[in-house]
């Protein structure tokens, strides 16, 4: 699979039918929900599980989301789903790109980006990415 961007993680996707809607197409939900999916694993594939997001009392909570649909999915359509992480301050945030596409055609169905903000668990407040985060979301940041 050719991606936009280098050293991608990548998830597989079998729509079902669960993930129809009234229009017999992926509904827009199931995409935001996949985007949430795979930045866990992608966290946890790096060593930051929610266990450790506990631990440090912190959490990378969304500050924005820009989704941008393209195409429609279907059921059966067997997809991959792409993230990178694009930028980390080293300061208050990190932001993520994602890109779908279905095997069958190589067809992009969604390109996406997330922007997080650094909070403390205990008090919703914005804190400072921990060291640990920032050394290892810095290490797996790619160009774009």
């Amino acid at each position: 699979m050719e991606w936009a961007l280098p050293d991608p993680f990548v998830i597989d996707i079998h729509v079902n039918e669960a993930s129809i809607d009234a229009y017999q197409h992926v509904n827009n939900s199931e995409y935001l929900r996949w985007v949430e999916q795979i930045s866990w694993a992608h966290s946890e594939a790096l060593g930051l599980s929610i266990e450790r997001y506990r631990e440090l009392d912190r959490a990378m909570a969304v500050h924005r989301h820009e989704l941008d649909y393209l195409a429609p999915a279907f059921d059966g359509d067997e997809l991959q789903l792409a993230t990178w992480i694009v930028e980390c301050d080293g300061r208050f945030t990190l932001t993520r790109r994602f890109q779908l596409k279905r095997l069958e055609d190589g067809k992009t169905l969604l390109n996406a980006r997330t922007r997080f903000a650094c909070i403390a668990l205990s008090s919703g407040r914005p804190k400072r990415l921990p060291e640990e985060y920032q050394a290892i979301y810095g290490a797996a940041q790619v160009t774009e």
